[in-house]
């Protein structure tokens, strides 16, 4: 099984290409996983950017309206295309690849992906109504793979779509996904919310090369392909709550795209309302950091339970390795540091079972956890079994290197 990002897709003469240089699942062997978290207060308001739109008359959209959903939303989605640099100079007009994006402001502000415009010399923005125009870049996010846009265009050709809350979706809930797949503009498609509070890994390296992780994703059956890469995911009342980034799947096309299989991802939309803000006036946002690794979900089964010494009935996030000089450091927290049954898994370290009070039963938990409520700066208690003992550790939370 393989875990695609969407992507830029290629233009060539036989339909898109996916641009699969990038891999998103870490390795299923006792390795830790990096870990740090981002700031998302509860529905927190995008201050800094005038990011409360309405579509068209301001009304919300009628359950099972997908009609018009569509009507009111697609205007505010847009394709991108990406120029780069090319050998062959009778090539400079055809772009290296394509993806989706939407308003979110009448200032012209546009969200993407991060991917759809990595190596981009000039960005073309096409909307619905035909109008086509050269964007800006105004800054990227590698940790949560967003990127703005902005345009110069009269308001009035502006359709900003309302942001939504994610922390408010639950599973079973229908959504709708606008975007461009394999470059075909203007695509709906629909399906569930199939489970929130997934991870994958992030386009941020630490400092030792390894990649962090990105939480409290998204899972969707909406049926999303190469091109839907920044495309909205949707409400039922025609609100984003989520930007769809990658999918995951074992089914690849003739041409070697990524073919969908049920199981796509989409970044949380109260990301996105942290995130876009800090970019449009810092250039960047600072993601709370723990400084510790921990291990993937995945890995948490009887086998490496039992090695690491717990009771069966026991869950949380264990911790592997501490960072030197990091928060968790500085907080006493520890990581393995003794031999097991099983090559490279080393026990003796902490297992978190909750934060400020709340559970955390895996890894996932976790990061979401610290994604929503938590900010540089911020003090926490974490809740650990050490020795079989519990104790409470405070933490106080720095930024991701």
């Amino acid at each position: 099984m393989k875990i695609r990002i969407l992507g830029i897709v290629a233009v060539t003469l036989s339909l898109s290409i996916l641009a699969c240089s990038f891999q998103l699942v870490p390795p299923l062997q006792p390795e830790p996983t990096p870990l740090s978290a981002t700031s998302l207060p509860v529905a927190a308001p995008l201050e800094g950017a005038a990011m409360e739109p309405v579509i068209a008359d301001g009304t919300s959209i009628t359950s099972g309206d997908l009609t018009g959903l569509y009507e009111r939303v697609n205007p505010g989605v847009v394709t991108i295309w990406v120029f780069g640099e090319t050998d062959a100079p009778h090539e400079i007009s055809i772009p290296l690849g394509q993806g989706s994006g939407f308003v979110i402001d009448r200032e012209g502000h546009i969200v993407t992906n991060q991917h759809v415009i990595a190596g981009a010399n000039a960005i073309e923005v096409d909307f619905s109504s035909g109008m086509k125009v050269w964007a800006e870049l105004v800054g990227v996010d590698p940790d949560s793979d967003l990127a703005i846009l902005k345009v110069d265009v009269p308001e009035a050709d502006l359709v900003p779509i309302p942001l939504g809350d994610s922390n408010e979706i639950k599973v079973g809930e229908f959504v709708a996904a606008i975007g461009n797949p394999f470059g075909l503009q203007g695509t709906m498609t629909v399906g569930i919310v199939s489970a929130i509070g997934r991870s994958l890994e992030s386009e941020h390296l630490t400092p030792e090369g390894i990649r962090f992780s990105a939480g409290d994703l998204i899972q969707t059956d909406a049926a999303i392909n190469p091109g839907n890469s920044g495309g909205p995911l949707l409400n039922l009342s025609g609100q984003v709550i989520g930007i769809n980034r990658a999918i995951h799947t074992e089914t690849f096309t003739v041409d070697g795209s990524a073919a969908n299989s049920g199981v796509g991802f989409a970044i949380p939309v109260n990301l996105l309302r942290r995130v876009a803000p800090a970019i449009i006036q810092d250039g960047h946002y600072d993601y709370p950091y723990l400084g510790v690794s921990s291990l993937n979900d995945q890995l948490w089964n009887l086998k490496v339970i039992e090695a690491l010494g717990f009771g069966t009935n026991m869950f949380g996030a264990y911790i592997t390795e501490v960072v030197p000089g990091g928060p968790a450091d500085a907080a006493g927290l520890r990581g393995g540091s003794q031999e097991t049954s099983i090559p490279g898994l080393l026990a003796g370290g902490d297992l978190l079972i909750a934060i400020d009070g709340q559970i955390i039963r895996q890894f996932d938990d976790m990061l979401s956890y610290l994604f929503k409520y938590t900010e540089v700066g911020q003090d926490i208690v974490l809740t650990v079994i050490r020795d079989n003992e519990k104790m409470n550790v405070t933490l106080t939370i720095g930024a991701r290197p």
